[in-house]
Parts: C-alpha cells; sequence; structure tokens
C-alpha cells in the first residue's frame, strides 16, 4: 500500500513540475517550439539515470523511494504523450523542420541525458 501512496504523491509533485515548466517558458515567450516538453524530457532522463543508478545498483534506498521517485515524481514528470501530440500538431502544420528538430532533440538529448545521469551517478564512488 505504501508504494501505491508514494506513486500518487510523486506523480502529483512530478506533474505540478512539468507544469511550472510549461508555464515558465509561455511566460518567456518561447511557445513556438515544444522547448517545455523538450526541457522536462532531458532533464527528466538525466534525473532517471541518475537516480535509477544510485537506487538499484548503489542500493542506497529501499522500494518505496523507488516508487516515489522513478514511477511517480520522474514518470508524472516527464512528457512523452505531450511530446507525441505536439510532433503530431507540427506535422498537421507541415512544419517538417520543427518535426525533426523536436524527434531528434528529444531522441538524442534524452538518451544523452539518461546516460549523463548513470556516469554522475557512478562518480560518486
Amino acid at each position: 500500500m505504501i508504494n501505491f501512496v508514494a506513486v500518487a504523491v510523486g506523480g502529483a509533485v512530478g506533474a505540478l513540475s512539468r507544469y511550472g515548466i510549461v508555464l515558465t517558458f509561455a511566460r518567456l515567450g518561447l511557445g513556438n517550439f515544444p522547448w517545455a516538453t523538450l526541457t522536462a524530457n532531458i532533464s527528466g532522463s538525466f534525473l532517471i539515470g541518475l537516480v535509477w543508478t544510485l537506487l538499484e545498483q548503489k542500493s542506497l534506498l529501499d522500494s518505496p523511494w523507488r516508487a516515489l521517485l522513478i514511477v511517480g515524481l520522474l514518470g508524472g514528470f516527464t512528457t512523452f504523450s505531450s511530446f507525441s501530440l505536439e510532433t503530431l500538431t507540427l506535422m498537421q502544420q507541415m512544419k517538417w523542420g520543427a518535426v525533426l528538430g523536436n524527434v531528434g532533440f528529444n531522441l538524442v538529448g534524452c538518451l544523452v541525458a539518461v546516460g549523463a545521469g548513470v556516469w554522475v551517478a557512478n562518480s560518486f564512488g
């Protein structure tokens, strides 16, 4: 039961954090490209690599923390469904350069970020 509560709490905090990024980018006038989603996906990928390594490989925390941080917080924070909808919208608008940029930046950026998170976590000896 504790894991369900951990996922729910983490998911709420993660979703609110993502919404905060969306509001921040909107205030900055950066709405022509899905920068908020890209930022959430890349930073969330870095954090999931870091947290997963610390939890799973270094065994620093027990299962409720994994449920809270990885499944809840970072699952609620990263935005694959938003990424998919924004990419489809760009396709429907025939903005092919933005489509390729969004897909490429998210794919490469997130893979690099998760690897960087693992590397940083492993650097702590």
